[in-house]
């Protein structure tokens, strides 16, 4: 899939000393969180990104011609323990979840414009805990994945009561649905 990029960016890819970062942002039940995988902060976009150095880790990004359903994870290792009680406690399924691919320039600023590579919504997030260190892998599903579920929401007068209510455009739905009617005699 082709992408618009800025001239900036294309130059720095062809470069041979390329230098990638990764920029992850997701929402959490009391506001987002914002990791890019350098050391320190630093602002894009107008946020500022906490660094998580090593620790961040990616699952695979698919990308094909065909329309799918794709997903991918977040991981975190060395967590610290506000961070594992912040994903027991808000992580919440469907919240958004954002990926970005940045380069870098030679003097550490962040080249122009990084290019988006995932968007989806939180689905599970697990946690593994064993003596040595602690991991938080947070998994995320592309909202193509609502086309696999069915619907609860009917054409009928009780529905649209939910939707809309006071609405009776589906009033009379359930007295005409097995009434025969003749059309185009005379």
């Amino acid at each position: 899939m082709s992408r618009e990029i800025t001239a900036a960016f294309a130059t720095a890819l062809a470069d041979q000393n390329l230098r990638p970062v990764i920029f992850f942002e997701g929402q959490f039940a009391t506001g987002w969180v914002r990791i890019w995988s350098g050391l320190g902060e630093v602002s894009w976009n107008g946020q500022t990104w906490a660094g998580a150095g090593s620790l961040l880790g990616l699952g695979s990004l698919d990308e094909t011609g065909e329309v799918v359903a794709g997903g991918t994870a977040v991981s975190l290792s060395g967590v610290p323990l506000d961070l594992v009680q912040m994903a027991i406690e808000e992580a919440r399924q469907g919240l958004p979840g954002r990926i970005w691919l940045g380069l870098l320039a030679e003097n550490g600023s962040i080249i122009a414009d990084p290019v988006q590579a995932f968007s989806g919504r939180l689905d599970v997030p697990e946690i593994k805990d064993d003596a040595d260190t602690c991991m938080i892998t947070i998994s995320y599903e592309s909202r193509l994945i609502d086309l696999t579920v069915a619907r609860s929401w009917r054409y009928t007068h009780e529905s649209q009561q939910v939707l809309y209510p006071g609405d009776l455009g589906f009033e009379y739905v359930t007295a005409i649905q097995d009434r025969e009617i003749t059309w185009g005699r005379g």
